[in-house]
């Protein structure tokens, strides 16, 4: 990351009434901020959490909405990304800041350092609603309610039980998974984008791409999007490289192909991306300008460890416990994220979390939800939580 005396992002990047800040000493960080509803003080607060490759200004246009309903809403650049500096995150530095733990833990730190004892709710997109879920089923003293989005929250594994006297095998992790040789020896051999994203490659791969990141940010966002004709997820039957390879290539990669050339084929034509009103090329070129800055590396650690195990070692810690804290599942009806791990959806609504109200998909969006369709995700958000106001 680069030096820590950068600046707060320029007014004129933001939506007027959205603030740009920075938080020392956040379990290490300097942490970088994006607040509405800050003028008043003693406001419920409300913390949200991107995900991969976003930002906090990925939330821009939901802030404001919450804010007028009386909340005090925070987003920040979560560890690795954007602005927030304070954690090497090169390929060889330590992977242990990036566990799930850690990760809460910075969480609780940024809440309590901008002087809020309780989390009216966290909702989490992408990466970013493991995140989330993870604060609900830790802390559920802090955070009260907890809106997952686009990636379902798995259970924390069942530990091995009574195996004290018997020759037990260890657990293995996901990248020793079998399905990654069943992907590759397919008859058109592919790759799952959770193995390719913690290669050493990835990040010089997508940062250094033929297209520039611009290009590149702009075809990946597009391929993930309800725009793109491709996406109509259905659920799949079993965790097999047939099933898995049902769906599109943002996800299971050709084992040819990196993410860069992946996303190159789909990348739209000019008139499309001038009709591409959800993002903009003025605001693609923030986030294609601060990926520019910092890469992509202190988001792929986050992969990284969970291919390696340290996010399932991490949760073993509260296995058997629930999330018991009011929940919520929101996605894209065009969303590829909510079925890429089957039955996924059914084990975060009957196992993982008591009190879930729904799962609720957003017609006309895909994986960027909350920048597709801001005003049907801010109408689901101030529904749930006056529901559980009232409870």
């Amino acid at each position: 990351m680069e030096d820590a005396r950068l600046p707060p992002l320029d007014s004129g990047a933001l939506p007027a009434g959205i603030r740009s800040r920075f938080v020392e000493n956040v379990n290490g960080l300097r942490m970088h901020v994006l607040e509405a509803g800050f003028e008043s003080v003693d406001r419920p607060c409300l913390l949200l959490l991107h995900g991969f490759p976003e930002l906090a200004y990925s939330w821009r246009k939901v802030m404001l909405p919450l804010a007028e309903a009386g909340y005090h809403v925070i987003a920040p650049d979560q560890r690795g990304y954007g602005r927030t500096t304070g954690c090497p995150a090169g390929y060889d530095d330590d992977l242990a800041p990036f566990q799930v733990l850690n990760l809460v833990a910075d969480m609780v730190w940024l809440v309590a350092a901008l002087g809020n004892r309780l989390v009216t709710c966290v909702i989490g997109h992408d990466y970013g609603s493991n995140v989330a879920a993870s604060c609900a089923l830790t802390r559920p003293d802090v955070f009260r309610s907890v809106i997952m989005m686009s990636a379902p929250f798995a259970p924390p594994i069942a530990l091995p039980f009574a195996i004290a006297n018997k020759n037990s095998s260890p657990l293995l992790t996901p990248g020793q998974d079998k399905i990654h040789r069943e992907l590759a020896r397919l008859s058109r051999p592919r790759k799952h984008y959770h193995l390719y994203y913690s290669t050493r490659e990835a990040n010089g791969d997508m940062a250094n791409s033929a297209q520039g990141i611009h290009d590149f940010l702009r075809a990946y966002y597009h391929h993930k999007s309800a725009d793109w004709p491709g996406n109509k997820p259905f659920p799949l039957q079993s965790w097999t490289a047939e099933e898995l390879a049902k769906m599109p290539t943002y996800y299971v990669m050709d084992l040819d192909k990196d993410m860069a050339q992946t996303s190159a084929i789909e990348m739209p034509s000019a008139s499309q991306i001038a009709a591409c009103g959800w993002l903009t090329e003025s605001e693609l070129k923030f986030y294609s300008s601060e990926y520019q800055r910092t890469g992509f590396q202190g988001g792929l650690q986050w992969y990284r460890t969970r291919m390696n195990g340290s996010l399932r070692a991490g949760l073993s810690l509260f296995s058997g416990r629930t999330i018991d804290v009011p929940s919520l599942f929101i996605a894209g009806n065009s969303d590829w994220g909510a079925y890429q791990s089957p039955r996924s959806l059914e084990q975060m609504r009957d196992v993982a979390c008591t009190r879930m109200a729904e799962l609720h998909f957003i017609d006309g969006a895909g994986h960027w939800v909350q920048q597709e369709k801001p005003a049907e995700l801010c109408n689901k958000v101030m529904d749930f939580l006056l529901t559980i106001a009232r409870a």
